[in-house]
């Protein structure tokens, strides 16, 4: 299913400044905050879906990049091995966006609803893995009708030996004495204003809520490995140089469990022999010599998917731009197509033979070889010179 326009999510206009953004996404998440609506999937979906619109319109980049390309630009192509996008966890917007209502819910934030693990303070951390970048260069041909790439990407995966827990058994991976399994710590400490209470991550697990007393031998403790994997991107038509995609969850795998990073994969366009790309446009310089644009003549010309033929009026003059419909690159949305223009250019030979030069300067005394100017032609002239003057 398609995704719905993030401005629309929000009910903003395209011209919102960034404070009624922050406006406009408080209110919708106060709206359908779990704990105003226990067990009701469809709030939570739009919980959901309100996050993930401010987190893009609330960057400048990314709202550059989506408002010139829609949620291809941001990640909202469907792709393979995960797909492009994805969507927000839970834990993503605790930990993006937790400081946005202050003391909205009971006073602990935006972390405080009972449905998805209490307080903020009382939750055990939940590690994620780290983003990973790579390069993928493009023809204009796969630009212009979408192409699957099959990657090879070094990465930390899930430790097979121990399941990604870093124990070597399950009788060696137990709770945390010191944070009790929480991944954190509370201290209290009498000062002259009085008792004050403070959580910071417990020290002897790291956060994780679990020690280890026997490690595994193949990942030493840490859940993940060195390895490889070949993912498969199916990049959308009409991608430009530039652009950045998201394959969420395949970058590196977290240590002892939790939450995969992100693939971001960068687009880069490869040059094309003949074409030069102007948005969804291209553009072509066609040579024709004396005769062709004087008689006439039918010649081919490139296109991304092969030559075609056109055919060239007697009479042609260079500067023409020829437009073929249809024939450029396709809106990263899927909507229209660009053209192909064919601009005009007359070769003038450089050297010639003396029966050459003799057959021009007899040409060249003919009535209809002599320069015969439109009213267009005289209407930019005039322009030129005033324009110089």
């Amino acid at each position: 299913m398609s995704k719905r326009d993030y401005y629309e999510v929000l009910g903003v206009s395209k011209s919102a400044t960034q404070d009624e953004i922050k406006k406009a996404y408080r209110k919708q998440a106060i709206k359908y905050h779990p704990d105003k609506n226990p067990g009701d999937n469809e709030a939570e979906a739009k919980f959901k879906e309100s996050a993930e619109a401010y987190e893009i319109l609330s960057n400048q980049e990314k709202r550059s990049r989506y408002d010139r390309y829609g949620h291809a630009g941001v990640g909202g192509a469907s792709g393979g091995g995960g797909g492009f996008g994805g969507g927000m966890s839970m834990e993503d917007i605790f930990e993006n966006f937790g400081d946005i209502f202050g003391s909205t819910f009971g006073g602990g934030g935006f972390g405080g609803f009972s449905g998805f693990g209490g307080s903020r303070q009382g939750r055990q951390r939940i590690n994620k893995g780290s983003n990973l970048r790579v390069k993928v260069t493009l023809t204009l041909a796969d630009i212009a009708h979408g192409v699957n790439k099959k990657i090879k990407v070094n990465k930390y995966i899930t430790c097979d030996t121990c399941g990604g827990n870093g124990a070597k058994d399950s009788s060696s991976y137990s709770n945390c004495a010191t944070c009790h399994g929480t991944g954190q710590v509370t201290r209290v400490s009498n000062t002259f204003l009085g008792a004050m209470q403070t959580t910071q991550t417990c020290h002897v697990c790291g956060g994780d809520g679990k020690t280890i007393t026997n490690k595994c031998t193949t990942c030493h403790g840490e859940g993940i490995v060195k390895d490889s994997e070949v993912i498969s991107l199916d990049i959308p038509a009409g991608v430009a140089e530039g652009m950045q995609l998201s394959v969420s969850g395949k970058g590196n795998a977290a240590r002892r469990g939790g939450i995969n990073g992100d693939l971001i994969v960068l687009i880069q366009e490869e040059k094309h022999p003949d074409l030069v790309r102007d948005g969804n446009d291209l553009i072509y310089g066609l040579y024709l010599n004396f005769a062709e644009a004087t008689l006439g003549a039918p010649v081919e010309i490139p296109t991304v998917d092969g030559k075609v033929k056109i055919k060239i009026e007697p009479g042609t003059q260079p500067g023409k731009i020829l437009r073929l419909r249809g024939k450029g690159l396709p809106e990263v949305n899927g909507y229209g197509k660009g053209d192909l223009l064919v601009n005009i250019n007359v070769w003038v030979p450089r050297n010639l033979s003396k029966e050459e030069r003799k057959t021009v300067e007899q040409l060249g005394s003919l009535e209809n070889f002599k320069p015969q100017p439109t009213a267009d032609d005289k209407s930019f002239f005039e322009r030129m010179k005033n324009f110089f003057e």
